[in-house]
């Protein structure tokens, strides 16, 4: 039986299977799992993002993504969790869940508990939300940006999640998405695109210079990242079995090509090999290769991980010059285009026999129509994500008098000027 279908029965108390039973081994990786994917935004992503941003405002950007965690967690416990994962409708679900209502120790989510299960969907709708902050660093207001975390996670994230996981039409179609490449890269990367635009350019870009304060701290929250990633993509197999020992190593080897393609590549046309280009690769691997973990073997990862290089680094290197949009942490260049690849990659490279039930693929041997079906979830990404965002801007822009912040703050740096507070000392 798919173990998305495992999940939801489970959750439907009237459709719960006999065979639902408590396994301590599955309990104890799902559990751990969890944990893994708990450490990628508050650290990995934070020092990742951090580490890039000017020395001015590196605490702001931690704290971004520090209360966009925060804020997910509690959303998604309250009732996001409902919305995405009870009720069977073709885009939400319903509040049949709210605040977790008739949750028990002993309600379980295939064979681990239905808390765990929670909490590890959790930390993905949290670590979406803090992505799109990569793209708004800089010059939007703290404010805004709380109000703003919990309209989108309520009205983005979680119809997106019902729609391709939670039992909505995506779902029903036969989407593949074994861990995100939709519902959080190309969702997050794309929310960060908005939020560019919206909010315009960084004073003073693109003619000053705008350093990194410390290639370091972006270096080790890349290797955070890395190692929560395990938890991320193996974790989605929700069975300590071979398919999630397959995923882990597909991750990893993804990340290492990943990481080792961009390298070349600014090497050739830098002249110089750069940490922050490793770091960056590895990361534009673990994106892309994230929708197709558990379906494909080592071929099809080696493909996957060297185009979610390639396509990251013409979005991060060429794109955005030729457009002249300041995504500052290039969230949608590495998110966004590297997961649109990877949602495309997964029919190409798919497995028949590790496909999920209730696909084209697995199902009838249909890679074209399999194909079709992965263009109608990266189309009704772009375009519900797209939109909705727009909105949940404007009304978070409304409650908090205006999204940027003033010229004198941008100025002095948002550590000091919103959180009286520095990052570096830099005295």
């Amino acid at each position: 039986m798919n173990r998305w279908k495992m999940s939801l029965l489970a959750l439907l108390p009237t459709l719960v299977m006999a065979e639902d039973k408590l396994d301590s081994g599955n309990t104890a990786w799902m559990i751990v799992a969890t944990a893994f994917v708990m450490l990628m935004t508050p650290a990995g992503l934070a020092l990742f993002y951090g580490g890039m941003t000017r020395a001015k405002n590196v605490l702001n950007t931690y704290m971004m993504v520090f209360i966009a965690y925060v804020i997910g967690s509690i959303v998604w416990v309250l009732w996001g969790y409902s919305l995405a994962f009870n009720g069977d409708g073709a885009i939400i679900g319903d509040l049949g869940k709210i605040f977790l209502k008739g949750v028990t120790a002993e309600s379980l989510s295939g064979t681990y508990p239905e808390f765990v299960f929670i909490a590890f969907q959790g930390t993905f709708a949290a670590i979406t939300v803090a992505i799109a902050s990569g793209s708004a660093i800089e010059r939007m207001k703290f404010s805004t940006w709380v109000i703003f975390s919990i309209l989108w996670v309520t009205f983005v994230y979680v119809p997106i999640t019902h729609m391709v996981w939670g039992g909505g039409f995506l779902y029903n179609d036969g989407t593949l998405d074994f861990a995100g490449g939709t519902v959080v890269h190309m969702n997050g990367g794309l929310a960060g695109l908005v939020l560019a635009l919206m909010l315009g350019k960084r004073k003073g870009y693109p003619k000053e210079a705008m350093h990194p304060s410390s290639i370091i701290l972006t270096a080790l929250g890349a290797a955070l990242l890395w190692f929560g990633w395990f938890g991320f993509n193996a974790g989605s197999e929700f069975a300590a079995d071979g398919v999630a020992g397959s995923a882990l190593l597909m991750t990893n080897f993804a990340a290492a090509i990943g990481a080792l393609t961009w390298l070349i590549i600014e090497w050739f046309v830098y002249k110089k090999p750069t940490l922050l280009g490793a770091a960056t690769g590895a990361v534009a691997g673990l994106v892309a290769i994230t929708p197709a973990a558990g379906f494909v073997d080592v071929m099809g990862a080696l493909v996957i991980g060297i185009g979610g290089s390639v396509v990251g680094f013409w979005g991060v290197a060429w794109l955005k010059k030729v457009f002249k949009y300041d995504d500052s942490l290039d969230a949608f260049g590495v998110h966004f285009l590297s997961g649109l690849w990877g949602a495309l990659a997964t029919g190409l490279f798919a497995l028949q026999n590790l496909a999920w039930d209730g696909s084209p693929l697995k199902d009838h041997g249909d890679r074209m129509g399999q194909m079709l079906v992965q263009l109608e979830s990266v189309a009704v990404t772009m375009l519900f994500t797209g939109i909705v965002t727009v909105v949940v801007y404007f009304v978070s822009s409304l409650l908090t008098g205006g999204a940027r912040v003033d010229e004198e703050t941008e100025i002095m740096g948002l550590d000091e000027a919103i959180h009286g507070e520095r990052g570096f000392n830099l005295k």
